[in-house]
């Protein structure tokens, strides 16, 4: 029914309901409008779309397991996402590629990036060729990016600058390749070095204005910062493994290859098998032989248990053993008589040894006397040898008497036999 047909009553009733629906049309409508915004805000923080964008790329051997959005990991934890995956030229400026793959690390993750030893690494995240990208965190070297800006300056300007002390050298001052001042140093202590070294302009970078966004790029070939275009993103390199199904099928080609060197292998512990299985036979015949021997052996090494059938008495009968005992005791008796005797003689020995002494004793009392008498009298040994003289001469006068020459007989040589003459050649 139309409005208008409705009476002046009805009519009045509804224009206060009409305008609480409205209202209530109102704030519905402002509510939804307040969430969606709230969900935006929310989702635009999620996705990093407040804070510090830093775009990096890097290159792989193929684009497999990697799509756009897909998330940028380090240590461990999401830092970003991969924003673009396509392939490089097929030949000219960079043909030496195979697909590019550009992410962005959101938020302040950029200063764990750096210039020395920072890679991004393709790794697997599952069993149907999938990978993921990952950023290895940096240790030596200088941030890849900065938010504070860069630009050259004269050393005069420098010098004369009012914010001297916050002034960082943006650049590797090298002398061949060494590196003779390292970037960020401070430029107050090192501008004397730095005019030394022939420089009249270096990169610097102000530390005393952070920006909210990237300003400086590290460039690796001139080795210094340089102000950030948006077209002159860093290059991180690549750390890529096989992927996966090529391992996968490497290991299936090893398998193949080396099957028929399996399969010969099982023949031969197949032959070797049943050679063992001959063997044991022939080792089983070979103890039912041994088995009477064994038994014998046992019986033997029983016999040597007993007593009465060692191996001692087997070596010496019982009879023999008898005569031993006897003959051994008869040997102990004559070893005691003769030390008995030994004992008798030594001490006779040692009678004779001491009468002997005493003899010596004597005889040396007697040369003394004579010693002494001879000093006493000199006379004596010429009368001595005046008495033998007169013996000498009785002696010989005997020898030479008549009655006595018999009794001094002296065998005298018998004549040499006459020369013998040699027998005269014969003639013929």
């Amino acid at each position: 029914m139309p409005l208008q047909d409705l009476t002046p009553q009805l009519r009045t009733r509804l224009n206060p309901l009409e305008k609480i629906v409205g209202w209530f049309i109102l704030a519905a409508t402002a509510l939804m409008f307040l969430a969606l915004g709230y969900y935006l805000y929310r989702t635009a923080e999620q996705r990093g779309w407040f804070e510090i964008r830093a775009a990096y790329s890097t290159y792989s051997d193929t684009g497999a397991g990697l799509a756009v959005g897909d998330p940028v990991l380090l240590m461990g934890f999401p830092i970003g996402r991969i924003t673009e995956v396509s392939p490089m030229p097929p030949r000219g400026k960079g043909s030496d590629h195979d697909v590019l793959i550009q992410f962005v690390v959101v938020g302040t993750n950029y200063s764990y990036i750096w210039t020395g030893d920072s890679r991004a690494k393709f790794v697997d995240s599952g069993f149907l060729g999938k990978r993921q990208l990952d950023v290895t965190k940096g240790t030596v070297g200088y941030n890849t990016y900065l938010n504070f800006p860069a630009a050259q300056m004269a050393l005069a300007d420098i010098k004369s600058s009012p914010r001297l002390e916050k002034l960082r050298l943006g650049e590797e001052v090298r002398a061949g390749t060494n590196v003779e001042i390292k970037a960020w140093t401070g430029l107050s202590a090192n501008l004397d070095k730095l005019a030394g070294l022939g420089l009249s302009r270096v990169w610097v970078l102000d530390a005393t204005s952070r920006s909210k966004k990237i300003t400086a790029v590290w460039n690796d070939l001139e080795h210094h910062y340089e102000p950030f275009a948006g077209t002159n993103i860093y290059v991180l390199p690549p750390d890529e493994p096989p992927a996966l199904m090529d391992r996968v099928q490497g290991i299936v080609a090893q398998v193949e290859e080396a099957l028929p060197n399996f399969l010969s292998l099982t023949n031969q512990i197949a032959a070797t098998l049943s050679n063992s299985v001959q063997l044991t036979s022939n080792l089983n015949a070979i103890a039912a032989g041994i088995r009477p021997a064994a038994a014998d052996v046992a019986a033997i090494t029983a016999n040597l248990r007993d007593p009465k059938g060692s191996l001692g008495e087997w070596l010496i009968p019982t009879n023999l053993n008898r005569d031993l005992a006897a003959t051994l005791l008869n040997a102990n008796a004559a070893i005691t008589n003769a030390n008995g005797a030994l004992t008798n003689v030594n001490t006779n020995l040692l009678m004779v040894f001491d009468g002997v002494g005493r003899s010596l004793d004597n005889l040396a009392d007697i040369t003394g006397n004579l010693s002494r008498q001879v000093q006493a009298n000199t006379n004596v040994l010429s009368d001595i040898s005046q008495i033998i003289t007169n013996a000498d001469d009785f002696i010989q006068g005997l020898k030479r008497h008549w009655f006595l020459r018999s009794a001094f007989k002296t065998n005298t040589p018998p004549p040499a036999p006459p020369p013998k003459t040699p027998p005269s050649p014969s003639r013929k």
